[in-house]
């Protein structure tokens, strides 16, 4: 073979091996973007139990009276709150 043609036959290989590396990089970035998505989706559920939970941690306390000023305060600001979307959801039904 000539020199010309070791040349082309190596830049080739290296063209090869460069190919394999982008398309094993191209699979690793797929798995670790469904891996981040997975992630976000534990994530947002587990604020919503922990919301949740607090929730009903506010009731219970309401419940057997143990409460405090301040989370008297907030129990009621969840309250009114709660009516509040209430009396939306009935005006938007009695349109």
């Amino acid at each position: 073979m000539s020199e010309l043609e070791q040349h082309i036959k190596r830049v080739n290989d290296k063209l090869q091996q460069l190919l394999k590396s982008y398309q094993q990089l191209q699979k690793d970035n797929q798995r670790q973007s469904a891996l981040i998505d997975e992630l976000k989706k534990n994530k947002e559920s587990s604020t919503q139990q922990i919301e949740s939970l607090k929730e009903q941690v506010g009731i219970l306390k309401a419940a057997a009276g143990k409460m405090n000023e301040a989370d008297k305060k907030e129990f009621e600001k969840n309250i009114n709150r709660y009516l509040r979307d209430i009396d939306k959801c009935i005006g938007i039904l009695s349109e």
